[in-house]
């Protein structure tokens, strides 16, 4: 008995380490070899503990790196598949040597010795294109993770609908909008979810482009029977960028019969652009008219709610629900600065973490402002010192005359002095230019404003915060 569960362990070993590789061929595909070379190679995999995957890493540093930034992804990627490891655990320092083997050095596709009924699930993942379709739905790319505004309520909507199964007044849904709003988020959730609800459904995802190269495969090869059996038959099929097969047309002709075969049988289609059928260049007339036959549902750059809401809802999922390290001020000075997509929303927020991670402390808007300064240069709206003139009168109640005049009294003088200040810091303007639009005043009186605000903003808090938020006020 001891010798059937000694075996039995080693046994468990090999199919976790295997799995262990496995994960981390998915990651270096996701993320990058650049990120992955960064933050995820030093990863080692020592051994499981009840439900929980315990991995290493060299330094407590980038242990808790990865804890803030992959640890919820490794757990998807760790319970995938009826797993039973539900938890991972980043541990730091030197790997403690167990029985496990090196992970790092089996290939996702290698035979391991182990469980029959995973192996022979491992050797139909390897050969059958059906497995590997649906190996590639990206396990972060849920409707539990979508949040939902006014500019994606339509598209989210509709794609919950589908992914429901029920009867539907529509086929295909076309889902467009610029790159990085959510397109294929909602693709993998439409996935997903119609998996979840029918394990045996037949789910194909691909981009265009990859239909292209695998459709020209198969005529080089003399064998498109079976490419259109693979596709022609899905429960589900959705198709990612269609706007790269523009001009190609024998793609063309072959994506028209699949969207026909799929339409007639009354299997759900879904297909995204990055813009509406109408305006998609090179493509055919007819193409194009079967593509608005369905739902066509646009997605639009999030409003200022809509990314406050992403923010906070991704600060939660990496586990900083206290603000500990990302302020409410700072949360919300990204929600109005980064107005481009959301792939550059959250990267900005990443690297906020990073670097208050560095420090150890959380930053001010001030301190942000600076760590992402390459990033805001091409988001923000040109601030000019009159509309700065504009913003302090009114945030001070005073007259905007008052800001030109030679008024010394200290109810004028200081917002006077805040408004220098911010000339300084939020336009490009030189010393002299500024001092010439405050009535005319000397360089050398915009530079002792700047720096008696400066020194009073370190020891007065309140006046820090007026500061803050007339900046963020200027920069809407």
């Amino acid at each position: 008995m001891a010798s059937l569960q000694a075996a039995s362990d080693v046994t468990e070993a090999f199919d976790s380490a295997a799995r262990w590789g496995r994960i981390r061929e998915a990651l270096k595909a996701e993320f990058g070899p650049r990120t992955f070379s960064s933050w995820l190679s030093e990863l080692t995999f020592v051994g499981i503990d009840h439900d929980t995957a315990v991995l290493n890493m060299p330094t407590a540093f980038k242990a808790d790196w990865v804890r803030s930034h992959y640890v919820e992804r490794l757990r998807l990627l760790w319970g995938a598949g009826g797993s039973p490891v539900r938890n991972v655990r980043i541990e730091s320092g030197v790997r403690t040597v167990s029985a496990v083997p090196d992970a790092q050095h089996i290939e996702a596709s290698e035979p391991v010795v182990g469980n029959p009924a995973e192996s022979a699930s491992r050797q139909q993942a390897a050969s059958d294109p059906d497995a590997q379709n649906a190996a590639v739905l990206n396990p972060r790319y849920t409707f539990e993770a979508f949040v939902v505004g006014k500019a994606n309520e339509l598209a989210y909507g509709a794609a919950k609908a589908v992914a429901e199964g029920g009867d539907i007044t529509f086929n295909p849904l076309f889902l467009h909008g610029i790159t990085g709003i959510g397109k294929t988020h909602l693709m993998h959730a439409i996935g997903w979810e119609f998996r979840r609800r029918d394990p045996s459904a037949k789910v194909v995802y691909m981009s265009a482009e990859k239909f292209m190269c695998e459709f020209l495969a198969a005529m080089r090869a003399k064998d498109t029977l079976s490419f259109k059996r693979r596709l022609r038959t899905a429960d589900l099929l959705l198709i990612d960028d269609i706007q790269f097969i523009g001009g190609k047309e024998s793609t063309q002709e072959e994506m028209f019969h699949t969207m026909n075969e799929i339409i007639a049988a009354e299997r759900p289609l879904v297909i995204s652009a990055d813009r509406p059928p109408q305006d998609l260049d090179g493509i055919e007339a007819r193409v194009r008219s079967r593509l608005a036959w369905g739902l066509v549902a646009d997605i639009n750059p999030a409003e200022y709610e809509l990314r406050l809401n992403i923010l906070n809802e991704k600060l939660t999922r990496m586990g900083f629900e206290s603000n500990a390290l990302v302020s409410e001020e700072v949360v919300d000075f990204l929600a109005r600065k980064v107005t481009g997509n959301i792939r550059e929303l959250e990267g900005a927020l990443n690297r906020v973490i990073a670097y208050s991670k560095t420090r150890g402390s959380a930053i001010d808007v001030a301190t942000a402002r600076q760590v992402l300064s390459s990033v805001l240069r091409s988001h923000s709206r040109r601030v000019t010192v009159d509309r700065i003139q504009r913003e302090v009168a009114e945030f001070y109640h005073i007259k905007l005359s008052d800001m030109l005049s030679a008024r010394r009294a200290r109810d004028v003088a200081r917002p006077r002095q805040i408004a220098m200040y911010l000339a300084k810091r939020l336009t490009p303007r030189s010393l002299p230019d500024i001092g010439k639009r405050f009535g005319g005043r000397d360089h050398t009186t915009v530079m002792h404003a700047v720096k008696r605000i400066e020194e009073l903003r370190a020891g007065d808090g309140e006046l820090s915060a007026d500061i803050e938020r007339l900046e963020r006020i200027i920069d809407c």
